[in-house]
Order: structure tokens, then C-alpha cells, then sequence
């Protein structure tokens, strides 16, 4: 189940003043008064929260911690290596 954020339209009781979060299941009806004060309150559109995975797959770290090698193109034509352990550290073409 979800956790929803809300937040009070206008006039607010202590309990929904600054917005409160609620444990909801998917299939409800979206929450429209506070369940407190029984004023209005708007659902919140938040950022989720993905445990476990990293915002940047391709970060260099992430790379060389799952054992994989980046090179990048510099501006001579020659690859270096940006992530990794194994491989030279230059390609030339």
C-alpha cells in the first residue's frame, strides 16, 4: 500500500497543519477532508523512493563497483577509461 501525502486547502487543524501522510490502498477513494477537523485537503504530488536503486546507473561508481569499464571519447579521438579496474587506461585509434 502507498503512503499518500495531503495538505490542507485553507483552514487547518494541528493535525493537518503543514500536511500529514496516510498508509492508503490503492483502490480507496482519494481522501478529500481531513480526517481530523473534517476541512479540505488536497492530495500532494511527492518524489518516490526507490530503495535499492541508484538515481545514475551509469555513475562511474556504479560501474566500477559492478565490475563494469566506461571509456569516453576525448577530443583527440582517443578513448579513456572513466570506470573500472581491468582494460588500458587509453585507446587509441
Amino acid at each position: 500500500m502507498p503512503i499518500y501525502e495531503y495538505e490542507p486547502v485553507d483552514e487547518s487543524c494541528e493535525f493537518c497543519r503543514g500536511g500529514f501522510e496516510l498508509l492508503r490502498d490503492m483502490n480507496d477513494e482519494v481522501l478529500t477532508e481531513c480526517p481530523k477537523c473534517h476541512k479540505p485537503v488536497k492530495r500532494v504530488i511527492s518524489t518516490p523512493f526507490v530503495q535499492g536503486h541508484p538515481l545514475d546507473p551509469l555513475n562511474p561508481g556504479n560501474l566500477a563497483e559492478k565490475g563494469f569499464t566506461k571509456y569516453e571519447k576525448t577530443a583527440e579521438g582517443e578513448y579513456r577509461k572513466t570506470a573500472g579496474l581491468r582494460g588500458p587506461d587509453v585507446i587509441k585509434r
